[in-house]
């Protein structure tokens, strides 16, 4: 029997320098080139839950509170967990130590339905603004926060995970699978103006360890 292979639907045209398989995905460590930033990193690997119940608030997915209010995250050990509505809200592994996986029915895994992205680094919040009219820099919401809405037109859930001026920030973007290719596209367009250049994982969890420590 062949082994299970998982891939990610976001393909860079740069070489990889570095990859390895971790629970059946093929994941790039390094590319050659990866330049001085910003970056644009694929994180689809990375496990990600929907929890919808109506009593969201008394469930502590991995032992964390969810927020109260619709927008509020919680950045803990590289777990994001993220309040959508009323009765839903998202969590996100961020990390690459071994988690417990949610296992009540109000759990939905939407890790192979989805594709999530990394934009970090310098100049990001110009190169977002240039996808999306949302507001990334707002003084009253510090991150991390999430805005639910179009980016490229495209239906996305977005992390603001730092930032708060237009020099430096990060962004995670996360969207249907099937939108892949369009908004990678759209992404690499937008910030080719500002040297924005694929990296791979090791550079998001050198950068997430800056934001976290």
């Amino acid at each position: 029997m062949d082994a299970i292979r998982r891939r990610s639907p976001v393909a860079f045209s740069s070489r990889p320098a570095r990859t390895v398989i971790r629970d059946h995905w093929e994941i790039t460590l390094a590319f050659d080139n990866e330049g001085p930033g910003p970056w644009l990193v694929d994180l689809s690997h990375k496990p990600r839950w929907v929890l919808q119940d109506r009593r969201v608030d008394e469930v502590k997915p991995a032992g964390r509170s969810i927020p109260g209010a619709p927008g509020a995250c919680r950045l803990e050990d590289a777990i994001l967990v993220s309040r959508m509505n009323r009765t839903q809200a998202m969590l996100w592994h961020l990390g690459n130590t071994a988690m417990a996986l949610p296992t009540a029915s109000e759990f939905t895994d939407v890790s192979e339905a989805t594709v999530l992205m990394a934009l970090f680094g310098p100049h990001v919040f110009t190169i977002a603004e240039k996808l999306c009219a949302l507001d990334f820099m707002d003084p009253d919401r510090p991150p991390p926060f999430l805005l639910q809405g179009p980016w490229a037109h495209v239906p996305c859930q977005l992390v603001v995970l730092a930032g708060g001026n237009a020099a430096s920030g990060g962004i995670l973007i996360a969207c249907a699978r099937g939108y892949a290719a369009d908004m990678q596209q759209a992404i690499q367009s937008a910030g080719a103006a500002h040297g924005l250049a694929p990296a791979g994982e090791d550079r998001f969890m050198a950068w997430m360890a800056t934001i976290e420590g």
